[in-house]
């Protein structure tokens, strides 16, 4: 292994939190809600949860794969699943007063259909509760089941999400084994061909050793699955456990990679240091389909 990368100026930012974040913390904690944001280390904890948002995290706390890129606690079989989950996220969301919510969840490959059923009951859970509220779900890519997917989709969730993390070469160094690039896209486009007024996401990592060529050609194949929303930020390592970052890109160079993806087509863009899939998600989704509770 080679020596670790400086982090350069524009990613040491002094985290502050407000009174807000207390709010959110607490509200989580008395409803035994996860979020993302803490195994990830996502850096931008305190800015969401003092905003008053956060992102859920369902179907327990174990994944089921090893990407490399990331920190979530791993096993061959994942948490019991609690049947009052989604009640308990819908309450969250109504206590906290969100008007966008991400809801995301571990790969589960040992449940038969892959959590879907859950994912299908928070999402009517929260639209029951919460009707204005608009709920982005982040998923694994279900085995590449276009059942799976169509379940979820049925429950009428407003954005469905899916990673493709990284470039095409990359994928199989990165990603866990059972992961391919191929599904992944192919998980998007039938999103759209079973809910074409679904709104769909994907983000990618750059620092991974990826060429600018290799990104351009992971937004054509995203476009060419009809993918609305792409997110773009750089791969912070966890820890030393992760796979290491192979260059750190400037702000600049993220401001250009907005530039291109806008101009390939997608209908918003969100590319910077510190972005990742579900930063700023309302103002995203807002930008498209205008604010619910106007």
């Amino acid at each position: 292994m080679g020596t670790a990368l400086p982090k350069p100026d524009w990613l040491k930012v002094k985290a502050v939190e407000r009174p807000e974040f207390a709010d959110v913390r607490d509200t989580l904690r008395t409803l035994n809600v996860r979020t993302v944001c803490d195994p990830s280390h996502c850096p931008n904890r305190c800015e969401c949860w003092s905003s008053g948002t956060a992102t859920f995290l369902m179907l327990g706390g174990v994944c089921t794969r090893g990407c490399r890129f990331c920190s979530v606690p791993k096993g061959a079989k994942g948490d019991e699943i609690s049947s009052d989950e989604p009640e308990r996220i819908a309450e969250a969301v109504a206590k906290l007063g969100l008007r966008h919510v991400v809801i995301t969840s571990v790969t589960r490959d040992d449940l038969a259909d892959h959590g879907s059923d859950q994912y299908a009951s928070v999402v009517r859970a929260v639209h029951e509760r919460s009707p204005r509220c608009a709920v982005e779900l982040l998923v694994p890519d279900l085995g590449g089941s276009r059942e799976r997917l169509g379940t979820i989709l049925t429950a009428g969730p407003e954005v469905l999400g899916h990673n493709i993390e990284t470039v095409e070469r990359a994928t199989h160094s990165i990603r866990d084994g059972r992961a391919s690039y191929s599904t992944s896209l192919k998980l998007l486009a039938m999103s759209k061909e079973i809910s074409p007024g679904t709104l769909t996401k994907s983000s990618i990592m750059v620092g991974l050793g990826e060429s600018r060529d290799e990104l351009c050609q992971a937004m054509d194949d995203l476009r060419e699955a009809e993918v609305d929303m792409l997110t773009v930020g750089q791969y912070l390592r966890p820890s030393k456990a992760q796979v290491e970052v192979s260059r750190y890109v400037t702000p600049e160079e993220f401001a250009d990679i907005a530039r291109t993806a806008k101009e390939k087509g997608f209908r918003h863009v969100s590319s910077g240091p510190f972005v990742r899939s579900s930063y700023r998600a309302a103002e995203a989704y807002e930008s498209i389909r205008g604010c619910n509770r106007c």
